[in-house]
């Protein structure tokens, strides 16, 4: 038997319980009488609005009944019924303390209001503390309701644990969304690395805390790695014990974590599939964790390229710099007939083949391969035919430039080129080089 099945009959039982199981209590008048029979008549035919009536009215004309409390635990039920959680949760402030006379009673009050809370958008301390201890006070049930099978009561207590579980969560995350709503992020991630702590399996748990961290991250960019962190663990947690939506968890958080990481990373599969495993191992990264940003990438590569390749690293600021928006300016006012420092490249081909006075240049670095970019005129003309594809270094003046396409046409003579490999022209006795 599920405990959603249980819990009219439950409440027909309290409302029986009024005149039998408690007689030391007593009617002031037949009115009262009349008020509770009315009540307990449409609760049992589930007519909740007009028992809500019935009670109030009870409530109005006898506030100091003998029977406050039982009248209050229907009310309870009835709002919560009718899907007024709030007024459910103010319904029971007043209960708070009070003794339930067996299982059956307790979670006839508890369970409604671990239900109610959940539905409350922005619950007063008040309602989050009367929810937190109906909640707890299911999570602690191990004795069955008197005549339940002990299978039925395997099954209702699954649910009442589930349910706790789920009301204790939501409670641990409204300070979250109360600070999020005013934007304090500090106070947000405060609040939502307690819940995690509280609940290290919940995705939505988690999910929140990243969220907060995102909001402090964007002011502070040393919070990025501790944020892509948590998105990374709350697309990777399970989403059964996690307690969400398998299709939530897929449509929604991963695509998130996923762009978040290519954005500040870079894409990259490998790292971004190391980083969901790594996140699975701890709620928290540890103190020595760190995720470089793609700038931080960029500028490592730069250092690298730097240290082993001086030359071609001076080329691609230079390249950089003429490639800009503002390129042609720049050639114009910083380059045009100034000496360019010495390079190394490719010779890709010659104008003609023997006896050039006009070599194209590719500068490679590191790279295999790369398009022709410097162009060398020469004042005269060299006096074999150059060997192609070999490396040779050369200085000259900048005389022209084209952004599109690319290339740099520096003004230079034979003996500014160093390398150079020249073989005889065809029907020539000698090279001169």
């Amino acid at each position: 038997m599920q405990l959603l099945q249980l819990r009219p009959i439950f409440a027909i039982a309290a409302i029986c319980a009024l005149a039998t199981a408690q007689p030391a209590k007593k009617y002031k008048d037949q009115q009262e009488f009349e008020l509770y029979d009315a009540a307990a008549k449409q609760i049992a035919a589930n007519e909740l609005s007009k028992a809500i009536a019935t009670l109030e009215s009870w409530q109005t004309k006898y506030p100091s009944s003998d029977f406050v409390i039982d009248r209050q635990k229907l009310l309870v039920q009835s709002y919560y019924g009718v899907n007024q959680p709030a007024k459910a949760l103010d319904a029971a402030v007043t209960l708070a303390g009070t003794a339930f006379t067996d299982t059956a009673d307790q979670i006839r009050l508890q369970y409604p209001l671990a239900m109610a809370i959940q539905r409350v958008a922005e619950p007063t301390p008040a309602q989050v503390a009367t929810a937190s201890a109906a909640a707890k006070g299911l999570a602690a049930l191990d004795q069955p309701p008197p005549g339940m099978a002990a299978p039925d009561w395997q099954r209702a207590r699954a649910d009442l644990q589930s349910t706790a579980d789920s009301a204790l969560r939501y409670i641990a995350l409204v300070p979250v969304l109360a600070a999020m709503k005013t934007n304090d992020c500090a106070t947000a991630e405060s609040a939502a690395r307690k819940g995690v702590e509280q609940f290290p399996q919940s995705v939505q748990a988690t999910w929140f805390l990243a969220t907060a961290q995102m909001c402090l991250a964007r002011k502070d960019a040393t919070k990025w790695p501790q944020t892509l962190y948590s998105f990374a663990r709350a697309a990777s947690l399970d989403p059964v014990s996690g307690a969400v939506d398998p299709k939530w968890q897929q449509s929604t958080v991963t695509p998130y974590f996923e762009k978040l990481y290519a954005q500040y990373h870079g894409v990259d599969k490998e790292a971004m599939a190391q980083l969901k495993q790594q996140s699975l191992v701890a709620p928290f990264p540890d103190a020595n964790f760190t995720l470089k940003s793609a700038a931080q990438i960029l500028t490592d590569k730069q250092a690298d390229l730097e240290s082993k390749y001086p030359e071609y690293a001076l080329w691609l600021r230079v390249k950089a710099a003429l490639s800009a928006p503002d390129g042609d300016q720049y050639f114009a006012t910083q380059l045009k007939d100034s000496a360019v420092p010495k390079f190394t490249g490719v010779l890709v081909a010659a104008k003609p083949e023997c006896r050039p006075k006009e070599l194209q240049i590719s500068i490679r670095g590191p790279e295999s391969s790369a398009p022709t970019e410097i162009v060398l005129k020469l004042e005269k003309a060299l006096t074999g035919k150059p060997a192609m594809e070999k490396e040779i270094g050369f200085e000259g003046v900048a005389a022209a430039f084209t952004q599109n396409p690319f290339q740099l046409t520096l003004t230079t003579e034979a003996a500014k080129l160093s390398g150079l490999q020249l073989s005889p022209c065809a029907g020539s006795v000698r090279s001169s080089r």
